[in-house]
This record gives structure tokens, C-alpha cells and sequence, in this order.
């Protein structure tokens, strides 16, 4: 398994957590979300990366609430590394965001819905390590040529699983692509939360409480790592509410997924 140094921590030596609220909505909930992750990780010995978006720029309504853009949320980036030394990681879709993301996270998250935009993967990778998630619309084994293109530019990545597409509106986790994945050589991560979305519609839905069931269940399957949306009042979030972890509820969580780590 080869390891991937993303700022102050390590990804393919242990369980790792990236967390955060599906999109930046104010600099106060974002940064008091990152701080009480970082004590929560701390207590439990997890390395932490900070999750969060600047702009949703893949939803499917117009109306829907994308985030504060590119400059005033690398902003609030910055000043939680700065302040709570974490490191970050923020999704783009674009290429032309990809220098001033670069000057921020430590790690480049490809949407799953842009997994196979070779520019996007080329130019990310050359910058930072990169976390590609599955296209829900790709086979595990498909993942393998795109691995190939970061490796073209000697990228390093995580690959993250995140559902496959069933049927319309719905979405099931393919348990054999763990092990499947892994043979790639890089670090494997779950997406716990958008792997019960119900996607579709002006909003998606989703549940929640199928969360920890699955958690348990990747990393028995070999998930070296966990990517959960979290939120300190999830009925309240401007986008993903139905499926993002309440805050006071994701210390018990990853309390049973060490317990399942330790004894695979």
C-alpha cells in the first residue's frame, strides 16, 4: 500500500477521518465544526483532514444554495489551517481553480461527477495529492484507468467509494469494491454520508441513520479511511442535510469503526 503524506498526516497507515459540512455556509459554523472535530479526532487518536466546499457547483437546481465562491471561501480555509493547524481539502471543478486551491488544501477532491475529466485529474495531481471519488455511474475495476492518469504526472491520491447508482433515485454500496480498489495500490476512503443520499430532484434526500451500518461494514471490507459531511444541525444545512452526520453523534461512530479496525 503505497502512503500519501497530506499536510500534518499520513493516509494508508491507519484509519483516517476527512470531515467537515457539505459547503462553507457561514465562517462562524465552519470554523467551530472544524475545532470540535479536531478535539473529537484528537481524543480518538484519528488523523483528521478538513472537509469543506467553497462552491457546489454540481447541484441540479439553479436555485440551490451553492456556497460563498472561490476567494471569500479559500479564505475561511485558510484561517482554520492557520489557526487550528489542520489539514484541508476542498473539491474542485474547475481547472482554472486548481492554482488557488493548491495554495490552501493539502489535498484536491475530484467529484465523483468529474472522475473522468482528464484535464481536471492531470493539473490536480501535477499540485497536490488528490482524493478521487467513484463516478456512482463507474464499475470498481473501471477505477484503474483512472488511477492511471495521476499516476501519468506521479500523482499521489486516495480513491474514495461513494455508492453506485441503482435504479433512479437511489444509490447501494457494492461492498466488493473494497478489495477490488485496493489492489490499485493507494489508499481506499468511504463516503459514508453521500453513499445514502437519495439523489434527484431540486434537493436531494437522503438517510442518515444507515450511516453507521455502513461505516462498520467498509472498513470490515478493507477502508483505510472515512469521509462523512458533518453538521451541527443537519435539519438547518443549506445543501445535504438529509444525509450529513449530526455533530454530537459522529464521536460514537468512530468509536465503533476503531473497534472494527483493530480486528480485521
Amino acid at each position: 500500500m503505497n502512503r500519501v503524506d497530506i499536510g500534518n498526516i499520513e493516509a494508508g497507515e491507519g484509519l483516517i477521518l476527512i470531515a467537515g459540512p457539505c459547503v462553507i455556509e457561514n465562517p462562524d459554523v465552519t470554523y467551530q465544526t472544524a475545532l470540535l472535530l479536531s478535539e473529537i479526532t484528537a481524543r480518538l487518536a484519528i488523523p483528521f483532514i478538513f472537509k469543506c466546499s467553497y462552491d457546489k457547483a454540481n447541484r441540479s437546481s439553479i436555485s440551490s444554495f451553492r456556497g460563498p465562491g472561490l476567494t471569500e471561501g479559500l479564505k475561511v480555509l485558510s484561517q482554520i489551517k492557520k489557526d487550528l493547524n489542520l489539514s484541508i481539502t476542498t473539491d474542485v471543478s474547475c481547472q482554472e481553480d486548481i492554482d488557488e486551491v493548491a495554495g490552501v488544501a493539502d489535498l484536491i477532491q475530484i467529484p465523483a461527477f468529474l472522475c473522468r475529466q482528464t484535464d481536471l485529474i492531470l493539473e490536480s495531481a501535477k499540485r497536490k495529492p488528490i482524493n478521487i471519488k467513484k463516478g456512482q455511474f463507474l464499475s470498481p475495476y473501471d477505477m484503474k484507468y483512472v488511477v492511471e492518469k495521476a499516476e501519468s504526472v506521479n500523482g499521489k491520491l486516495l480513491i474514495t467509494e461513494r455508492g453506485t447508482s441503482f435504479g433512479y433515485n437511489n444509490l447501494i454500496v457494492d461492498f466488493r469494491a473494497f478489495p477490488i480498489m485496493r489492489t490499485f495500490g493507494w489508499p481506499i476512503i468511504f463516503d459514508a454520508t453521500h453513499s445514502v443520499a437519495y439523489p434527484g430532484g431540486a434537493k436531494s434526500g437522503g438517510d442518515r441513520s444507515f450511516v453507521s451500518p455502513l461505516v462498520k461494514a467498509a472498513i470490515a471490507c478493507g477502508a483505510d479511511g472515512l469521509f462523512m459531511e458533518v453538521h451541527p444541525e443537519p435539519e438547518k444545512a443549506l445543501s445535504d442535510g438529509h444525509n450529513m452526520v449530526r455533530l454530537s453523534e459522529i464521536e460514537d461512530i468512530l468509536q465503533e469503526a476503531k473497534k472494527v479496525y483493530s480486528v480485521r
